[in-house]
């Protein structure tokens, strides 16, 4: 008789002796054990491992896309041949698969599915390099919780999230995945990005896995060319790209995704120094390791391994523990290489307790099933758009704005042309890695201007240009390229936006790069703006309208030239589902434009990579004047955004001229809202160390606070500046230390802070 689903959800503990009370009694079962109730999630793992078999135990290490239809998987799921699926958002159809691992396996293990919740699920947010210029821990948090409430909704439990790849290369496609260039940003946001999905705890309702990726250093991949290979020092490891996965370990995130690339010589997915070595033993990580898509099969084109069994030895060796896999996966290949003695089970046991671990505490065993009844209502919820449009709203930066040009005042212009590729694009709008969303919702920037504008004023758009790449890209698996454009028709849409153009009074200019431009696969060779736009943009201001520039984009591009020709720039990233109307609030002046950029703008992509916490070099007079042919300053620095306010910094103090090592230091500015209006001012702290046992950059970011001011208001702010901000890790000593002697501190409104003290550390 088959058992109920309580008797074969109670999979856990068959040693009794954990626990005398509140056991269940054992029924005859196979797939139901005697429990303890009380026992840990470690101790449950154990004793279901005992229970398994060599095949079961590969089945849990084992993940496949269902893309479509999930009749292809259906067979393993019933099998038990699978232990985690990726991309079923349907909670029916997650229910439908999850009821056949639960009641038609042997031992009733619950699938976890996946899917790639990056910057939202049906309320899709800002790209999350607009999410890194909101600076703003708390509201990053808040979205990812909002992401993460919808995900469960629908059944899925666990997000390939958030990419905590720094850049300092806008030229590599992921760039619009990750926090931008500068570590300490990286960490804050990465720790409020973990809370965000997981909550206080792993299997808090509403939550689900928080994923880090792709560990480590993808982002500095070799001419920003997505896949290519990283090196990377030992000082760049620890004192750059480490610290945003130790803020997520920190914070309790319960799955790693390891990289596609070669870290020094050594693919990412089967580097024992990576895994072993910097993630488990440096960083205390205790949960289980993802490959990315196909990563494993990889090391056989990436010359490391001779064949997927030999593949998928040297990956799960090293401490990869699940192989995502598209089709045929390289870890089916582990039951033989156990029975044939080249792999010792123990490994594969180490990597299954790891994932069944994560299923228990997540009460998978207990609750396997979503309410899928209830579903839509969440995805629904109205405060969901709130926060997304508040969101948006503090992502954008104001680049520029001459002459005050902005805001501009609802009713001072009759005629307003909204013109370019992306200002009435549902799928630009909400930008690469969203998938499951839906496109009617989604605000344009013509849809949020028109109804800002309703009754006082005649909105109309015009393409006037399309963006297409010239290769396929892997997102039109999930949203098909429109049409391309004739000839014939590419000059009748250019001339109807110049004809818009002249009837207006107002232009409003959508410049950038469109949905498939960024993300995975979109690396560029250049920032120049691609297609025609630079043309629309020269047709456009040569009519001496006046001329709003409004970027969608996922990168910082090549606007030296247009930058001279427009007079106000607001980048708005690809804001997500209520970006339109969020950018019509800040164009009119409901909202004052707050964000940061979180990366350096180049001026020419020659200068790649520029950043601002360089080192002197031996020349300090000349670190602006480096090329013959221009200058070597970016275009816009990093931390910088205007506002529609002036605010001004005063009265910097530090609370002791000389600390100790294991002391602190408490520095404080006053910062005052001089300017008409109310605003938010993120105010930066960064540091310089003068002397000691390594060169250190010109400046570091040690602190951040975003605050809004009324007009006039004046208000004091305190950082501390401790070890934790002061220690770096050197490569001569092979430690972090703490050097004695100066150092400089800058506060201010972004990295060209002026506002300076000194303290002295002994």
């Amino acid at each position: 008789m088959r058992p109920t689903l309580l008797q074969r959800l109670l999979v856990g503990v068959a040693v009794v002796a954990l626990t005398t009370t509140s056991a269940v009694s054992a029924p005859t079962s196979e797939a139901a054990p005697t429990v303890a109730s009380v026992a840990s999630p470690e101790a449950r793992a154990e004793a279901l491992i005992a229970r398994m078999t060599v095949e079961e135990k590969v089945g849990q290490v084992s993940q496949q896309f269902v893309l479509g239809s999930a009749g292809p998987v259906e067979a393993r799921v019933r099998a038990g041949q699978l232990g985690s699926l990726l991309f079923v958002r349907d909670p029916v159809v997650a229910n439908r698969l999850q009821r056949m691992a639960v009641e038609d396996t042997r031992l009733g293990i619950p699938l976890l599915f996946g899917y790639d919740v990056v910057h939202g699920l049906r309320t899709v947010f800002p790209v999350p390099l607009g999410m890194a210029a909101t600076w703003n821990p708390t509201l990053v948090e808040q979205s990812q919780s909002v992401a993460a409430t919808e995900a469960r909704a629908v059944g899925i439990h666990w997000t390939f999230a958030p990419a905590l790849d720094m850049t300092r290369d806008p030229r590599w496609g992921r760039i619009v995945e990750g926090p931008g260039e500068d570590p300490y940003l990286a960490s804050v946001l990465a720790r409020a990005q973990v809370r965000g999905f997981q909550g206080e705890r792993l299997g808090q309702p509403g939550r689900i896995i928080a994923g880090p990726k792709h560990f480590l250093g993808y982002g500095a991949s070799e001419g920003g060319r997505d896949y290519d290979s990283v090196n990377l020092s030992d000082n760049q490891i620890h004192n750059l790209y480490l610290p945003p996965f130790r803020a997520a370990v920190d914070a309790g995130a319960a799955n790693i995704m390891s990289a596609y690339m070669e870290f020094n010589d050594v693919p990412a997915v089967a580097n024992r120094g990576l895994l072993n070595d910097l993630l488990r033993r440096e960083l205390g990580f205790d949960g289980f390791v993802v490959s990315d898509a196909n990563a494993v099969r990889s090391l056989i084109p990436q010359h490391f391994a001779t064949d997927a069994t030999n593949a998928a030895i040297r990956s799960i060796r090293a401490g990869n523990d699940m192989e995502m896999a598209m089709g045929a996966g390289a870890y089916d290949n582990l039951a033989a290489a156990v029975r044939d003695g080249k792999l010792d089970e123990a490994v594969l046991d180490r990597a299954v307790r790891r994932i069944l671990i994560a299923k228990f505490r997540m009460g998978l065993f207990e609750n396997p099933y979503v309410d899928a009844s209830q579903a839509e209502s969440v995805l629904q919820a109205p405060d969901h758009r709130r926060v997304a449009r508040q969101a948006a709203e503090q992502a954008m930066v104001l680049l520029q704005n001459r002459d005050g040009l902005l805001p501009l005042q609802r009713g001072a212009h009759q005629r307003v042309a909204v013109i370019g590729p992306m200002s009435d694009s549902l799928v630009d709008t909400v930008g690469p890695w969203s998938f499951a969303d839906r496109p009617e919702d989604t605000i344009t920037l013509f849809k949020g201007l028109k109804a800002k504008l309703e009754g006082v004023a005649q909105v109309e758009t015009a393409p006037g240009v399309q963006l297409r790449r010239g290769t396929t890209s892997m997102f039109a698996i999930m949203r098909p390229m429109p049409p391309r454009w004739d000839a014939a028709r590419a000059e009748a849409e250019y001339a109807r936006a110049l004809d818009l153009a002249r009837r207006s009074d107002l232009v409003i200019l959508t410049i950038g790069e469109d949905f498939y431009m960024s993300g995975e696969q979109a690396s560029r060779a250049s920032l120049s703006l691609p297609g025609d736009q630079q043309r629309l943009i020269d047709a456009v201001t040569a009519l001496g309208k006046p001329v709003v520039m409004v970027m969608i984009n996922g990168r910082p591009l090549d606007i030296s030239k247009a930058s001279q020709q427009v007079p106000a720039i607001l980048e708005a990233w690809h804001p997500g589902s209520e970006g339109g109307a969020a950018i019509a609030n800040v164009l009119y002046g409901d909202v004052n434009p707050g964000g940061k950029l979180p990366i350096t703008w180049p001026r020419d992509v020659g200068q790649i990579p520029i950043y601002y916490a360089h080192n002197r070099t031996k020349d300090p007079a000349t670190i602006d004047t480096r090329y013959w042919d221009q200058t070597s300053t970016p275009l816009f620095p990093f931390g910088f955004g205007l506002s529609y306010t002036d605010f001004q910094f005063s009265d910097i103090t530090v609370d002791r001229p000389v600390v100790r090592a294991d002391g602190a230091v408490v520095v404080s500015v006053v910062v005052a809202n001089t300017g008409a209006r109310a605003g938010d001012e993120t105010v930066q702290l960064y540091i310089h160390q003068r002397a000691g046992r390594a060169t250190r950059p010109v400046r570091e970011l040690k602190g951040f606070q975003r605050i809004s001011l009324a007009a006039g208001e004046r208000r004091t702010l305190s950082f501390t500046l401790g070890e934790a901000e002061l220690k770096y890790w050197s490569a001569t000593e092979r430690a972090w230390v703490v050097d004695p002697g100066v150092f400089d501190v800058w506060v201010g409104g972004d990295s060209r802070a002026e506002l300076h003290t000194t303290f002295e550390l002994q």
